[in-house]
């Protein structure tokens, strides 16, 4: 016999094994062990897995489960007529209804989806953020710049002690505010990556080329209802503060517009009633006869009418 013959002898499906496609009484009350009474319906194939091994399905009648098959596998040891149980398990049919892919829940999080009490944290490793001051950048000790950062960092302290005594605000242009909006009492700050997907976010969603931004009589930049940001992101965005836009509360950008501009045309006067055509309340004094002088041709001739010779 060839080679070739052989191969393709041994790459076909093997023939059931008699005794065990036999077996269907067997898999069938080891199928109805493991499913709830009435689960297992009528016997539909056979398929053999090795040598002298099968596997029976039956028809699954569990609701929600449909197109879904009881698998009972059963062999038969060498030269022993005795067949055994392998295993029974619920498989899927070709038409079977099937759970959607499992997604890991970092996928599968959508804005809005956040309730009270729910955590939500951030990886190492998170893109959208970057770490805030770690020090990295110190200039080497006993050097001119290290004494100048040291009193810079005394007067953070000293100023963190006075606002801690006496609760105040941080004053625009001083040392506290500076270390604040670089990102200097934070262990991680937004990254640029993350400043820009916010900013495609927010421009998506209350930006210029929304459908309300043109028809608006103007943009948000002049209105005087827009809260600017700080940062970097003042030159682009900030809040609206009218109650009755339809941003309301929301970061807009400066180019966004809506029909509640501050600016916006005044309302509009009633509109003034025509005048009348016909005066019905002064009286018409219409005479009898016609005035003497009212008309084109005179009451009395001028002179005697001559004799035109007509009979």
């Amino acid at each position: 016999m060839s080679a070739a013959t052989t191969r393709s002898r041994t790459a076909r499906t093997p023939v059931p094994d008699r005794l065990c496609a036999e077996a269907v009484d067997l898999a069938r009350a080891a199928a109805e062990e493991a499913a709830a009474p009435g689960a297992v319906g009528e016997h539909v194939a056979v398929v053999s897995e090795g040598d002298r091994v099968v596997t029976h399905f039956f028809e699954c009648k569990e609701p929600g489960y449909r197109g879904w098959r009881w698998a009972v596998t059963v062999a038969r040891a060498s030269r022993a007529k005795n067949v055994t149980l392998d295993e029974t398990v619920l498989l899927p049919g070709n038409d079977a209804i099937l759970a959607p892919e499992w997604v890991p829940w970092s996928e599968r999080l959508r804005p809005g989806d956040m309730g009270p009490g729910d955590l939500l944290p951030t990886e190492a490793d998170d893109i959208r953020l970057e770490p805030g001051y770690t020090g990295e950048d110190e200039p080497p000790p006993n050097s001119a710049v290290s004494e100048v950062s040291q009193e810079m960092a005394d007067l953070v302290d000293a100023e963190d002690a006075e606002l801690t005594t006496r609760p105040a605000t941080t004053s625009r242009g001083s040392i506290a505010a500076v270390a604040d909006e670089l990102g200097m009492r934070r262990a991680r700050v937004l990254s640029r990556y993350g400043l820009h997907a916010a900013a495609d976010r927010w421009d998506e969603a209350f930006g210029a080329k929304t459908p309300m931004a043109q028809a608006a009589p103007a943009s948000c930049v002049t209105c005087a209802f827009l809260v600017p940001l700080a940062g970097s992101l003042r030159q682009a965005f900030g809040v609206c503060a009218n109650e009755f836009g339809p941003a309301d509360g929301r970061v807009v950008s400066l180019s966004y517009g809506c029909g509640g501009h501050s600016e916006a045309a005044v309302m509009p006067k009633p509109p003034k009633p025509a005048p009348h055509a016909l005066d019905t309340m002064q009286v018409d004094e219409y005479p009898l006869r016609p005035a003497r002088d009212s008309g084109s041709v005179p009451a009395e001739a001028d002179a005697p009418t001559e004799d035109l010779g007509h009979s």
